[in-house]
């Protein structure tokens, strides 16, 4: 995996060449003799740390700490001067600087501290992405399913996550794709590094270069300090490319050569920078019909399509309907505070006969939504939107489009309640209560259905 990158800037040669002999075991050591050298040199590649002297020729440290905090606020700056003042060790703190150390130290010491300046900035990185996982507390947190189908999956993770093997997912939307290539991440080598995701259709166009590979200051209108693209924030650990289909062609480019040659280069910038990068692509499209139109790269096809995993739709494991149902009654009593833990027996039913063309996280949100609802321990026919509860009506529906709009209507209206009707056993007042109907409403529409 990469090393951290140590900047070390001092006019003497001598200094320059002893932190690096004590350094370069450690880390990758890059030295300048002055402050214009050592700004661009933040600018040119990565640098984690930087070990700053005070007094420099044409700008001391102080300012070169201010400058490179406005190109990069995220690199830390250790102060290194022969005199220590308490003025300009508060100043340098204000700006930023992580520690300041004065001259002679011993080796121990210097160590220390760019141990902790750096596991400062390793923390840091991290937990803009602790709160992008808790910003996901509505995704389930593990795969649920005993279906064949999914038994293959469970298997095929296993396989891949000991490897650094790039990976495929396909699947429907919803299926779960980032959830396998969690799944993937967590099993594997890389389990304590990040795992990033970045979805391209997501992102507008004219920005998705800086949101996977970064950019430089100035390197376009708002950039306004360095900013580190997703790739580099997932160094060491896994990058999830969602919807890879829809990156354009000129990127699928850019994209094929960062797996072929492992190295980036941000927007803006003059120098590549090597990353240790696990990627996993995912797309509900079907990339073989992609390539075939010349909507997307043959070779860059090969290159994500090493192991491929599919995840299949909920429709076709209506067995692990029930499961599912279950761990989400479980999650979303826990989060709303509410003691819901059973279903009526007519729910599991309706829930089996829906085709959930949203798959997995559909059947999510609508548990989610009856659990929200219920007004007691027990969810109820009630607490399910009409779409999942009369999923039949609909292609009868379609039969009365050449009606005139009053019949039209009548016909939709008596299919709904003829539905919920034969939901409920025939209890005309529970079907006036799911439908918002009065009683004397229902009774209307079955004697019309009765004559009709």
């Amino acid at each position: 995996m990469a090393r951290p990158v140590v900047l070390v800037v001092d006019d003497d040669a001598g200094v320059r060449e002893s932190f690096r002999l004590t350094l370069e075991d450690h880390y990758d050591v890059v030295d300048v003799p002055d402050g214009l050298r050592a700004l661009d040199a933040v600018r040119a590649s990565q640098v984690d740390l930087v070990l700053l002297d005070i007094r420099l020729p044409e700008m001391d440290g102080i300012e070169v700490l201010e400058r490179i905090k406005a190109i990069d606020e995220g690199i830390e700056v250790v102060l290194v001067t022969a005199v220590r003042t308490v003025r300009t060790a508060v100043a340098a703190m204000k700006l930023g600087a992580f520690d300041y150390l004065t001259k002679p130290f011993e080796e121990d010491e210097l160590l220390a501290v760019i141990a902790r300046a750096l596991e400062k900035r390793a923390l840091e990185r991290e937990v803009t992405f602790l709160r992008g996982e808790l910003a996901r507390a509505r995704d389930f947190d593990e795969i649920v399913g005993h279906h064949p189908a999914m038994q293959k999956v469970y298997h095929l993770v296993a396989q891949v996550a000991r490897t650094t093997t790039t990976v495929l997912i396909t699947g429907e939307s919803g299926t779960g794709k980032e959830l396998v290539a969690r799944a993937i991440h967590r099993q594997g080598p890389r389990r304590d590094k990040p795992f990033v995701a970045v979805n391209p259709a997501a992102v507008a166009e004219s920005l998705i270069e800086s949101e996977l590979f970064g950019h430089e200051r100035g390197a376009f209108t708002g950039a306004n300090q360095r900013k580190l693209g997703r790739f580099e924030l997932a160094q060491g650990g896994t990058l999830f490319l969602d919807e890879i289909a829809t990156l354009k062609g000129e990127l699928q480019v850019k994209l094929l050569r960062v797996l072929q040659e492992r190295e980036i280069e941000r927007v803006g910038g003059t120098h590549p920078i090597k990353i240790d990068v696990r990627v996993v692509a995912a797309t509900n499209a079907d990339l073989k019909d992609a390539v075939a139109r010349g909507a997307f790269r043959e070779d860059l096809y090969y290159r994500l399509n090493v192991v491929s995993i599919d995840v299949p739709p909920l429709a076709q494991r209506a067995d692990d309907i029930p499961l599912l149902v279950q761990h989400f009654v479980h999650r979303y009593s826990r989060e709303c505070n509410k003691p819901v833990d059973e279903l009526s027996p007519e729910i599991l039913t309706a829930l089996r006969e829906y085709g959930w063309p949203g798959n997995v996280r559909e059947l999510q949100n609508v548990i989610e939504r009856a659990v929200v609802l219920a007004e007691g321990p027990v969810i109820q026919l009630s607490d399910l939107p009409l779409d999942v509860l009369l999923p039949k009506h609909r292609e009868k529906v379609r039969t009365a489009d050449h009606l005139p709009l009053k019949n039209a209507t009548e016909e939709f209206e008596r299919q709904i309640v003829l539905r919920v009707l034969e939901r409920v056993g025939g209890n005309q007042s529970e079907a006036a209560r799911i439908l918002g109907l009065h009683r004397n409403t229902i009774n209307r529409i079955v004697g019309r259905s009765k004559t009709s």
